[in-house]
């Protein structure tokens, strides 16, 4: 008996994901992706998976928001979770990974599954059944197009920008002034902290709000910037107390010189498990490169720092997923055409994953003729799914935002709990119940 044969375009964290459940259900899955023919203006590596904004996938908690999306994405057969565990670097609470040993675990896996085969090359026009669109918020300009045109009068992108931080050598880190400690002590020393005093905060931030900021295409004008990700001298010129009070904030934190919390801090955090890299935490920017080199040398113990990275900034696109998407991300009124990933709307990494295994296996189901799994809304991912999808029966466009994982999308509790770590916790628990119900029916 011949398989049957799905496409998926693009090998990004939901491509992935998707490919994997396709073929760990006895699918020929032919996985396309365009590097290292080409790259996008943010893409650098060309293994699978390739991290841009941040090597962070979000707290480890399974009370946290973005912590309980992982746990419920492994119950559901993920790839890209055992993978961040099996590459993390020190991050306290947070699952941090090397970006390197992350994307080349994953594409070790992609590449030697004996159902799935990859093909190099843009591809440039809309597939026509049986496939999984997972192109990414930087969609090709050619294949964007071809989205458009299939959409017809719902074709409308929405676009939003997104940024990456600095990253600089722990040899360059001045060590005299910068101190290792997380956050109220959670997590030992996994984060390294450059302490202001009030002068020092108030010079640097005059410098970063006149900063000029790198020049954008003529596409790129009038950026809507994504509130997640925001350029740090765009958070700045809110306020001289809005970074203090953001990525800057002292709380929690005790300079071991003076024995008090400083006026303000920038957060390191390692980039790779040698912790011979930090990134800025918090600092994405778009400023030019001799402006960050001017700006950020500003910190303390950051004055002699060696940038191996300085931060970009780049757009990303959506689609229309409300008017376009049914519950499972299946373009409605095709024949088996799935969406995932950023392009969705969902915004993040782990989010973007989740997306690829909930659009996997949902083309798998139908291909096998069965009915594809319905998420509660009471499951992280569910509520994603219901925040992001089907909110018309496909005649008026429903602009929307694009959205993470957050408790504040999750159904309240029954009964009221007053205390935060409490409700998050029971929360979490009936997530997972909820999801075990629906995995147990689905056997």
């Amino acid at each position: 008996m011949t398989k049957t044969r799905v496409k998926v375009i693009g090998a990004g964290l939901a491509g992935c994901e998707a490919a994997f459940q396709l073929a760990g259900r006895g699918f020929d899955v032919e996985l396309y992706e365009m590097k290292p023919e080409k790259y996008s203006p943010a893409h650098k590596y060309e293994g699978f998976a390739e991290l841009v904004c941040s090597n962070s996938l979000k707290s480890r908690n399974v009370d946290s928001a973005c912590g309980l999306l992982k746990e419920e994405m492994r119950r559901l057969g993920s790839i890209v979770v055992p993978a961040a565990e099996k590459t993390s670097v020190p991050a306290g609470g947070a699952l941090a990974v090397n970006r390197k040993d992350f994307s080349d675990e994953i594409t070790k896996i992609i590449r030697t599954h004996p159902n799935i085969t990859v093909i190099s090359g843009e591809v440039k026009e809309f597939p026509e059944k049986n496939a999984v669109i997972c192109t990414g918020p930087l969609t090709s300009d050619a294949f964007a197009e071809s989205i458009s045109r299939r959409f017809g009068k719902n074709g409308q992108f929405m676009s939003f920008f997104d940024a990456s931080a600095p990253i600089v050598t722990a040899e360059s880190i001045d060590r005299s002034v910068v101190f290792g400690q997380s956050r109220y002590d959670k997590g030992g020393d996994d984060y390294l902290n450059c302490p202001f005093t009030k002068e020092e905060y108030e010079r640097f931030w005059n410098e970063l709000v006149k900063a000029e900021p790198a020049e954008l295409h003529a596409f790129d004008k009038n950026p809507n910037v994504y509130e997640g990700c925001m350029p740090v001298e765009v958070l700045a010129k809110r306020g001289i107390e809005s970074v203090r009070y953001g990525c800057m904030k002292p709380v929690g934190l005790t300079d071991p010189r003076t024995g008090k919390r400083p006026y303000a801090a920038v957060q390191l955090r390692k980039e790779n498990a040698e912790g011979t890299m930090y990134n800025l935490v918090g600092f994405q920017t778009h400023l030019k490169f001799g402006e960050q080199k001017r700006v950020f040398s500003l910190i303390p113990g950051l004055e002699h720092a060696e940038f191996v990275r300085y931060g970009v900034m780049h757009r990303n696109t959506y689609i229309c997923s409300r008017t376009l998407l049914d519950k499972n991300f299946m373009l409605k009124g095709s024949d088996n055409v799935f969406f995932g990933g950023q392009i969705t709307g969902v915004e993040g990494y782990v989010e973007s994953a989740a997306s690829g295994i909930i659009a996997g296996r949902a083309l798998a189901d139908r291909l096998m003729g069965k009915e594809p799994i319905s998420l509660p809304t009471t499951t992280m991912l569910g509520a994603l799914i219901d925040y992001v999808c089907d909110w018309t029966d496909g005649g008026d466009y429903v602009e929307f935002d694009p959205m993470g994982a957050n408790m504040g999308i999750l159904p309240p509790l029954e009964e009221n709990i007053r205390d935060k770590r409490e409700k998050y916790a029971a929360l979490a628990k009936r997530a997972l119940d909820d999801l075990e119900s629906v995995l147990k029916d689905d056997k």
